[in-house]
């Protein structure tokens, strides 16, 4: 059973943000990589089938397949890891989590399922209108209502 990380994606507020922003990566460099400091001691178990889930706006929100890590130094000498990604981004059932810093293991059976295509396409996580699930209790609040 392959074993997942979760990372913050920080600065991004939707899917279509992070695809555009992967996007240009490619144009300029052509790899589709995340770089991170650590390198997971446990890289044969994620290179077994294992996706880097993202959390957009303290949820989880969109996987992707992750293809190689890579350990290797920056120019200033600091040890990195590279971490390879399918372009494709999956759509995932949203799930708040608290935030953290650096990456975090996912076993698989605490992974988020993917969305089927009606249901991703139904997401309003993406509109800047939609009300996000995690943020409805303090509207409610706000409103008086609860």
């Amino acid at each position: 059973m392959p074993l997942h990380l979760l990372k913050l994606c920080v600065g991004v507020e939707s899917i279509a943000q992070l695809a555009a922003f992967q996007q240009r990566r490619r144009a300029t460099t052509g790899r589709n990589a995340h770089v991170t400091r650590q390198f997971p001691r446990r890289a044969s178990e994620i290179l077994d089938g294992g996706s880097l889930y993202w959390v957009i706006g303290g949820l989880i929100r969109v996987r992707q397949r992750i293809l190689d890590l890579e350990a290797f130094r920056d120019e200033d000498g600091v040890r990195r890891c590279r971490i390879e990604l399918d372009p494709h981004l999956v759509p995932v059932q949203p799930r708040p989590v608290r935030a953290f810093q650096g990456w975090r293991y996912l076993r698989a059976a605490d992974a988020p399922p993917d969305l089927g295509d009606e249901e991703a396409a139904a997401d309003p996580g993406d509109s800047k209108d939609a009300l996000p699930p995690h943020g409805m209790r303090e509207v409610l609040r706000a409103l008086g209502l609860i």
